[in-house]
Order: structure tokens, then sequence, then C-alpha cells
């Protein structure tokens, strides 16, 4: 048993150490030297794609005029930009708002408005939206394939194209966008010029935080935010596996646009891994950036990562051939800055238990034992007391309370997951 206890203790330190420490070192290394993407559109290009932004909203009136403004300032070709918005079911000003910008800003047919008077969830809306936007395009730019498809919906969707014997063309793009993302100026072009490189099939964008405070959580999830930037950026230089994006702003070839399964409640990373799977480059882009509200509440943020972590682990199962033998490139790349994070809570409760259970016969797991045990109890006590007596907190201590608790929300999320996932709509988080 001392023996088992020992393994245990050991091989949950190293778990953690690999994912957070030893894996974004080997990016880092690896990454050293190259240099992005160089097959690109140039602005003036007059083979740029043609772009449908794709969006789900739900009770979105605080954030979707600001939205759509910002996406009327886009440095992008007008002829070549439309705008899909689906309401899942929205109560409050949202369908109002939607119809009134589009009056102004985007009449027909550059954009389209779908009302879905029952709530589905995101994926279900996205899946709608993206078989109208390449059913529009195709009777655009493409009236000879429309006509020959006509009928016969199933053809809508993409044939599964290889990069070894089938390029897709590049010329339609996919935006997958939320409502709280706002978009600088040349963000479209920055993420979409990486499309005349025919390998490449998803380029994720540079989110950064607003609205931060002092006060509260912000501070610690842009810190988090920021590491997974540059993590995500070096993983697309090393290897061209950016693994999973950040879901609020991405640009997809959408010739690779697969249905979403029912009930996911993560999808933007299951379309990614697809894409992955199927032999094609997913990147980020540091240029294209964009901009979403800082969380500042616990409570909120505890919400969030527990129903991305129940996602995770849905897709844990529906991609686990990929951390199992033989070891490859991508299942590598998954198994350390995925996987082995969304098992983070197991790992920290397996070290505090084996700890203890080796401090039974030896004096210095004892002691280990219990300055883990008050450690973590004193980090939330005297984190609660900063946060209601000082003006200024001290940031290493919140910095722990915030990785503490989202990994027990990732371990919630787990058995949300085991409870079973009966519905995939989302309640909206608070936020700057």
């Amino acid at each position: 048993m001392q023996f088992a206890a020992q393994i245990i203790f050991w091989g949950s330190m190293l778990a953690l150490l690999h994912s957070y420490v030893f894996y974004p070192l080997l990016m880092r290394f690896l990454a050293r030297g190259k240099r992005p993407n160089a097959i690109i559109f140039t602005p003036d290009d007059p083979d740029l794609p043609v772009v449908s932004v794709l969006m789900s909203v739900h009770n979105e009136e605080r954030v979707i005029g600001p939205k759509i403004y910002s996406l009327t300032k886009l440095n992008y070709p007008p002829e070549k930009l439309r705008i899909y918005i689906g309401s899942d079911c929205s109560t409050d000003r949202t369908n109002d708002l939607v119809a009134h910008a589009f009056d102004i800003h985007f009449p027909l047919p550059h954009a389209h408005f779908s009302l879905f008077p029952k709530r589905r969830g995101k994926p279900p809306v996205i899946n709608d939206l993206a078989a109208r936007a390449q059913a529009d395009f195709e009777q655009i730019f493409h009236p000879a394939l429309a006509k020959a498809t006509a009928g016969n919906p199933e053809t809508l969707q993409p044939s599964n194209p290889k990069p070894s014997n089938q390029q897709p063309s590049p010329r339609h793009i996919f935006l997958l966008t939320d409502a709280s993302v706002m978009l600088e100026p040349d963000t479209l072009y920055n993420l979409v010029r990486h499309f005349k490189n025919d390998r490449i099939g998803v380029v994720d964008a540079n989110m950064r935080s607003e609205g931060l405070r002092v006060q509260g959580i912000s501070r610690s999830e842009e810190r988090y935010l920021s590491g997974e930037v540059g993590l995500k950026n070096r993983e697309g230089l090393a290897w061209g596996m950016m693994i999973g994006p950040f879901g609020g702003c991405y640009a997809f070839r959408a010739d690779l646009f697969e249905p979403i399964p029912p009930r996911s409640l993560v999808d933007d990373f299951w379309l990614v891994f697809r894409v992955l799977e199927r032999g094609y480059q997913a990147i980020n882009d540091l240029d294209a950036v964009c901009y979403e509200g800082a969380t500042h509440r616990v409570a909120d943020e505890y919400r969030r990562k527990k129903r991305i972590a129940a996602g995770s682990f849905q897709n844990l199962a529906r991609f686990r051939r990929w951390v199992l033998p033989p070891v490859t490139r991508l299942g590598f790349a998954f198994f350390s800055h995925k996987v082995l994070r969304w098992f983070g809570g197991f790992f920290l409760l397996a070290i505090l238990l084996s700890s203890g259970f080796l401090g039974l016969q030896d004096q210095a797991f004892r002691v280990l034992f219990w300055l883990l045990l008050v450690g973590t109890a004193g980090v939330f006590v005297l984190n609660y007391i900063q946060n209601q007596l000082l003006s200024r907190p001290i940031i290493l201590l919140k910095n722990i309370a915030y990785f503490l608790a989202m990994n027990i929300a990732l371990t919630d999320g787990f058995f949300k997951w085991v409870r079973g996932i009966r519905d995939n709509t989302w309640q909206r988080t608070t936020r700057s």
C-alpha cells in the first residue's frame, strides 16, 4: 500500500507539473525561431474569401448593439461579408435590437436574422445557420452547384475531404463569434488572410479581457487567459495543432464544417478537433485581437467552468482514442494541454490523500499533509478576508485561490457529465 500511495503522490505531482510547466516549456522551445504562416491573402487581394459570420444569441440585449456595431467597422470588403444571427428563444429586447441594427447597417442579402421559438442551445442554432450560409453561398457564387444539390440538404454538408487528395475551396469562411466578444477593425482580415494556405482549417483570435478590477477574480482570469493565448499560439507555430480555440471568435473553413452533435456543451473544441483529426492545421494569430468583458465574481466563473468541464469530459469520451496507444503528436498535445488539466482537481485531491496516508508512517509526509490541508483552507479564508478589508489585495494569494477554485469546478463538472447531459442551453455569464 505504501508503494501504491507513493506512485499516486508522485504521479499526480508529475501530471500537474507536466501540463502547467513542462509542456508549455516544450512548446516554447519548439516554437522558438518559427515564423507564422506566410502564405496569406493581401488586404487588396481580389480572391479574398467570402465570410459568413455565424452567431447564436440568447438574451443579449446588453451587448448585441455594440457587437453589431463592431461588425460594421471591420476592414473587410463589404460585398464579401454576410451576417447570420440566430436568436435562441430570446425573451428580452435582443430580437428587436438585432432587427433594428440590421435595418440600419446590414440589409439583405448581407444579413439574415432567424428567430427560433423553442430554446435548443447554441449548437443546433449554429448548425442551422451554417447550413443556411452554405446554401446561400452556393446559390450566389456557385449557382450550378446549388442547382445540383437542390432538394437534397445532405449534400450541403462537407464530404470529409482529405489534404492528400482533395483541397477545400478557400473562398468561403465561417466566423464563429459570441455576442459578448468585440472585434477590432482588422481582426477579421487577420484571421481570414491565412486561408490562402490550403493546409490551414482554423484560425483562432487573440482573446483579451477588458474592464479588469483590483477586486474580484478578473485579474487572475486574465493571467490564465494570457498564458493560454501564448500556449495556443506556440502550438500552432510548432506543430500547426492548436488544441482548442477560445470559442468567442475564430475563423473556420466552411468546407470543413460538420454538424455539431446533439447536447454538445463545448462545440468549438469538437469542431476544431475534428479539423485536426482530418489532417488540417489550426493556428492562433496574435494580431487578430478581440475583447470580452471580464468576470469578477467567483460564483459566475465557477458556474461557467463547471459547464465547460462537463463538455470537456464529453469531448474526451468522443476523442478518447487519441489518449490511447499508439502515441501520436496530436494525441500527445491533447493529453498534455487538455486532458491532464481536466483531471487537475482529482490530482490535487490525490496528492492530499496520498500524503496523508504516507504520513501515517513518514514524518515528512505527515508535515506535508498538514501544510497542504491547512494551507488550502487558509488560502480561501485569507482571500475572503483580504477581499473584504484590503483595497489592493495580494495578487499571489488571489491567483492561488482562483487556481484551486477552478480545479474544484473542473471536478464538479466531471460529476455533472457522469450524471448525464440532458440539454445544452446556457445561462450567460455576468461580465463588465
